[in-house]
């Protein structure tokens, strides 16, 4: 199963201390690319499809599986081709978010509803990311699913973008790409490289990424260089049929063995959300109702909603662990939080507010990380008296002026759904 890393057992310094098994600290390299790489396969997955039972398919991913594009496609494929299964499909994928958010959700969005094969597609999203980071977030989503049931099988999808085409036209994966290839080598896990067949196609003169003047007999991929067309979807969508259909005929596999081992020590398998409880709480708080907008628009994510616009009102809490956020909303009326870690205050306070807020969204908020994972810390968020600068969003605007004056830019709210710890919770 460990193709590119080595595992070093040393011995104890007596006889009789069993041997202890360390694995070697990763170095990141670039990864050729290919459009398939099947490794263990997915037995598991194309065994309970030809036995008939129900299967249930999961999408973890950002807006590009979000949209209607290569994920209810791929779905509709499974139906067709295996019309005596009984196919239920997860849609676990959020715009704008990476794999860092993914492994915090992914008990919540995916696992409680018992995937029999995960598609994980965060490439574009993580492109800005070290290899370290996509590494504790990816080995993190891997082994809590495996956790969860050794039998689902994992596939990793590369979607592509204009910005991260560079490598990907030499033939080499990008950085995100490559991190991931390295990780998926480790543990055994098929991977889909989307970028192939788009490249191909782009260097054949038969598609360009963004060019509206482009002929008609020419493929359009996007419009943003990102967020693939209908085409571009398609394309997407016949990289995973063609991929499966080269991985019939393996055997299924129970993945249990491999989380024996590791690829990184400071993995995030122990990243959870915790429900915020009223005990935490203190000042002005209400919990939304499930009827109201945000509560309706986003507690399928988020869980139960807290909101506070009272400047002063806090929430305090307690965990054992190395890092800890919050899962919120940013908004237009967003206000901004004090942070304070063990009793040390941050020098500036953090914004519930960015240049996109002309309405609300899904966010995270940063409080503290690469705390002593063995000691119990205590941190507060304190609702500030100010609201942030909102010039920041005016260029959205068409009246700017007149626009930031009006109810829907004022306010000091702020509204948090769960923690997001790396940890456990404290009393």
């Amino acid at each position: 199963m460990n193709r590119i890393l080595s595992i070093f057992c040393i011995s104890g310094l007596f006889l009789f201390v069993p041997f202890l098994c360390v694995a070697a600290t990763p170095e990141f390299r670039p990864v050729p690319m290919e459009l398939l790489q099947i490794r263990d396969g997915v037995g598991n997955i194309f065994e309970k499809l030809n036995e008939g039972t129900t299967v249930k398919i999961a999408y973890l991913g950002g807006s590009i599986t979000a949209a209607n594009g290569w994920r209810p496609k791929t779905t509709e494929w499974f139906k067709k081709t295996f019309p005596n299964a009984k196919i239920e499909e997860i849609h676990a994928a959020i715009g704008g978010t990476g794999s860092d958010l993914g492994v915090f959700r992914l008990a919540h969005d995916v696992l409680q509803h018992q995937p029999d094969l995960l598609f994980v597609e965060f490439a574009v999203n993580d492109g800005g990311v070290s290899p370290e980071n996509i590494w504790r977030s990816m080995e993190g989503i891997v082994r809590q699913t495996w956790k969860a049931n050794a039998k689902t099988d994992i596939v990793f999808v590369y979607t592509i973008s204009e910005a991260l085409a560079k490598e990907p036209r030499t033939g080499t994966c990008n950085r995100s790409m490559s991190s991931m290839e390295l990780l998926a080598d480790f543990y055994g896990i098929p991977s889909i490289n989307f970028a192939v067949p788009v490249l191909d196609l782009e260097k054949s003169g038969k598609l360009v990424f963004k060019d509206k003047s482009a002929p008609e007999n020419v493929i359009l991929f996007s419009t943003d260089g990102v967020h693939p067309l209908d085409a571009g979807h398609q394309i997407y969508a016949q990289a995973v049929v063609d991929s499966f259909e080269k991985m019939k005929g393996i055997k299924p596999v129970s993945h249990q063995p491999k989380l024996t081992k590791t690829f990184i020590n400071d993995h995030w398998e122990a990243a959870q959300l915790v429900p915020i409880t009223e005990s935490m709480l203190q000042g002005e708080w209400k919990k939304l109702n499930t009827d109201e907008g945000l509560q309706r628009s986003f507690g399928r994510r988020l869980g139960t909603i807290w909101h506070s616009g009272k400047p002063g009102s806090k929430l305090t809490f307690r965990f054992k662990g190395s890092q800890a956020k919050i899962y919120d909303l940013l908004g237009p009326n967003g206000g901004q939080v004090i942070v304070t870690v063990d009793g040390k205050t941050k020098e500036k306070p953090v914004a519930r507010f960015d240049s996109y807020c002309t309405y609300h969204r899904l966010a995270t908020l940063n409080l503290a990380s690469n705390l002593d994972a063995e000691v119990v810390h205590t941190i507060t968020v304190e609702v500030h008296p100010e609201q942030p600068n909102r010039q920041s969003v005016a260029f959205r605007l068409k009246e700017p002026e007149k626009e930031l004056a009006e109810p829907k830019f004022q306010g000091t709210n702020v509204w948090f759904g769960q923690l997001m710890l790396i940890g456990n919770p404290v009393d």
